[in-house]
């Protein structure tokens, strides 16, 4: 799987998910430290990576839509240090079939993973 890291995760995740076999750059790399959060966004877009990040500017799925991009994986967990990311990430696409995530926005926590495929529609606001 193709794999942009945003900024907010560590540099390690990218060695463990190489080793997994996928192919992931991140912002660091790429010269984006501190770029706005669009730019990553057309980054990833245009090189055709799932984004794996922490940052909530990109949780709202009304703009996120599923099926209106290459995917995004929420990262969500509790006590978010270095180890715990690394090992949770890592963990996921050792066991989950990260493969149908394309175009999929995913929010994974400590315990659950949630998967909004593109068929799928936002909840209707009140």
């Amino acid at each position: 799987m193709r794999i942009k890291l945003d900024e907010n995760l560590p540099l390690s995740l990218a060695a463990a998910l190489q080793a997994l076999g996928h192919d992931v750059h991140t912002t660091l790399e790429e010269g984006l430290t501190g770029s706005p959060d669009p730019e990553i966004w057309k980054a990833a877009q245009r090189e055709g990576r799932l984004l794996i990040t922490q940052d909530l500017d990109f949780s709202d799925i009304r703009q996120f839509l599923p099926g209106t991009h290459q995917g995004i994986l929420l990262v969500r967990l509790h006590s978010p240090n270095r180890k715990n990311l690394v090992q949770r990430v890592a963990e996921l696409f050792e066991k989950e079939n990260v493969g149908v995530w394309a175009e999929c926005f995913v929010v994974a926590t400590d315990r659950k993973v949630r998967v909004l495929r593109p068929s799928m529609k936002p909840p209707r606001q009140s």
